[in-house]
């Protein structure tokens, strides 16, 4: 048997980011631009070396690992919340993290190099993280080969530029830093439920920077109703 058909691998970093649980996660890696996190590398992997360069380059893939969407057994389809959760496609026409192998793929912007004496941290925007996912490699993007002119997009694509009318009371958002504000909005914007629940009486929830924030939505509109 070839080695690599049974290959393991290490995790290089880890993230931190204001989502300690899965919901109200971006589905897709770059919808939140003002949304941050950093990618805290493990030794020896924070050599500095290692990292010579990267600075040049805008943007980052980074390959990590769906930590909570382990299964044991190959699922061949699966059901895109794009389609409202109702409907199969095939695994691999999909990036939903039930996977034969449970990686993920995320494009961020590359925001700042963090060197300290204990290593390297990268700081970056866009991602779709939850806090201490695992990462197995990042790799520089490069415009003239990963950007694909007239691409299509399939069944992704339907939505793709759907947001929510995102109100906040002032003095509710006032209890969020200045500098998670906007990120926050973003996140509500992209409609943090899962696409098969649309139950206006309902009160939904989630954990972002510390906080619990609680909303709800009626037609296109998103109001929060509490922030502790």
């Amino acid at each position: 048997m070839d080695y690599l058909s049974n290959i393991s691998i290490t995790a290089i970093a880890r993230v931190k980011s204001d989502f300690p649980t899965k919901f109200g996660i971006p589905r897709q890696s770059g919808l939140c631009k003002n949304l941050l996190s950093q990618i805290v590398f493990n030794p020896p992997y924070c050599d500095e070396n290692a990292f010579r360069g990267i600075e040049q380059f805008s943007h980052l893939w980074v390959i990590w690992g769906f930590s909570e969407n382990i299964t044991q057994a190959f699922q061949p389809t699966v059901r895109p919340p794009k389609l409202g959760g109702n409907e199969r496609r095939g695994v691999f026409a999909t990036r939903s993290p039930f996977r034969p192998n449970p990686l993920g793929l995320s494009c961020v912007k590359l925001e700042k190099v963090i060197r300290t004496d204990e290593g390297i941290t990268l700081e970056v925007s866009g991602g779709d993280m939850k806090d201490g996912t695992p990462v197995f490699d990042i790799k520089p993007y490069i415009p003239y080969a990963d950007c694909v002119e007239n691409a299509s997009g399939g069944f992704a694509q339907q939505h793709s530029t759907d947001r929510l009318t995102v109100e906040i009371p002032s003095a509710l958002l006032e209890r969020v830093p200045e500098n998670k504000r906007a990120a926050l909005t973003e996140v509500l914007s992209l409609d943090p439920r899962p696409a098969y629940q649309n139950d206006e009486t309902r009160t939904y929830g989630f954990e972002f920077a510390g906080f619990e924030v609680k909303f709800r939505v009626e037609q296109t509109t998103l109001t929060v109703v509490s922030i502790e």
